[in-house]
């Protein structure tokens, strides 16, 4: 029996936050003032610890009582150095188990036929958060709302959501976690102080794999961290599903071009299109658009792209070689709006991967 990998807590019970220490501050600072904001709107790409950080500032400030910044009778205390809430303390407990009476978690629901989360965050749960808001603290304190994925709302949800902003309710936090803040309402936006994330520094995404994925080779653990760019999130997912083996398959692939092997493509695509295998398939075309993208991003500039893996520099000099950055781009929009329509129309997987490598085999002719 093999031992049970440690995996990163959940965002509600991690009790640890790393790369973001200027954002933290500037919380504690806004907390100090005594003039604290009623919402706040925590953007960046996914995977960067956007929801942890808002599970951290809702611990503190439910683990604070009062109002932020409020005097003591004799004076003002000491203000609080840190948003650390020591692990054993209770206030930490109860909200890692989704029991605490002064907190609503508004999140993508399970859709339990499919197994995964649904699309959307339906808008009868974001109506909980108005009539939540409005009770009296049950420990005397603040009532306090994290609503992650918040570009996963509609239209009737995010109207919701403007409603509760235009008149927030006293000691009422809303904490607003987004991966794409532009798909919000400007209303919305303009109505939360917003908190920027910017992806991990490469260092900080090596300590958490290292946490994550001990058993993992180091030179595995700096792929990873440089196929997912600054977002743990991603690192840990592509381990997860082999995302490095299908990484290298692909680029040896397209390393083959403009004469791609026959009979490695179809074993490639038939290993993608295999029942209960969408997980490797969806990994599979996320990486390769995500491949493409930075070659043209690359090549605009006049470079190549960093390589992830061994020979993959070499790869791309030869792809690009004389050909412009034209021909690059519409590789890129073509492979982009295939795998769309395939999500879309239900088309056969694999014929849809062995499509994708037809079209930047003929690029490369």
């Amino acid at each position: 029996m093999t031992a049970e990998r440690p995996a990163l807590p959940a965002p509600r019970a991690n009790p640890d936050l790393v790369g973001h220490e200027a954002a933290e501050k500037l919380l504690l600072d806004a907390w100090n003032s005594g003039r604290m904001a009623h919402a706040w709107l925590i953007g960046g790409v996914p995977g960067i610890g956007k929801a942890t950080l808002a599970y951290r500032f809702a611990r503190f400030v439910l683990a604070q009582g009062g109002q932020a910044g409020e005097p003591a009778l004799f004076g003002a205390p000491e203000p609080p150095r840190s948003l650390d809430v020591p692990v054993g303390a209770p206030v930490f407990a109860r909200i890692a188990a989704a029991g605490h009476s002064d907190l609503l978690t508004v999140e993508r629901p399970m859709d339990e036929k499919k197994g995964k989360l649904k699309r959307d965050i339906p808008v009868d749960e974001v109506r909980r958060i108005a009539p939540f808001l409005r009770l009296t603290a049950a420990e005397g304190g603040w009532r306090v709302v994290v609503l992650d994925g918040a570009d996963r709302l509609n239209p009737a949800g995010q109207n919701a959501i403007l409603k509760i902003l235009e008149e927030p309710p006293a000691r009422a936090l809303l904490i607003v976690v987004t991966d794409n803040p532009g798909a919000l309402l400007p209303t919305i936006r303009s109505r939360c102080r917003k908190l920027a994330l910017s992806p991990l520094p490469e260092t900080a995404v090596l300590e958490l794999l290292g946490r994550a994925r001990p058993d993992l080779p180091d030179g595995d653990r700096r792929a990873l961290a440089g196929l997912a760019e600054g977002s743990i999130g991603r690192a840990v997912e592509l381990a997860e599903a082999g995302g490095l083996d299908l990484y290298r398959d692909m680029v040896a692939l397209f390393g083959q071009a403009p004469r791609i092997d026959t009979v490695a493509a179809h074993g490639f695509a038939d290993r993608l299109a295999r029942r209960g295998n969408e997980a490797a398939y969806e990994v599979a075309t996320e990486l390769m658009v995500w491949w493409l993208a930075r070659l043209v991003r690359a090549v605009a500039r006049g470079e190549l792209p960093a390589p992830v893996v061994p020979g993959e520099a070499e790869v791309a000099r030869r792809l690009t070689g004389e050909r412009g950055l034209e021909r690059w781009v519409e590789v890129w929009e073509k492979v982009t709006r295939l795998f769309t329509r395939a999500d879309t129309a239900n088309l056969d997987r694999k014929q849809v991967v062995l499509n994708a490598l037809l079209t930047l085999e003929a690029a490369a002719a």
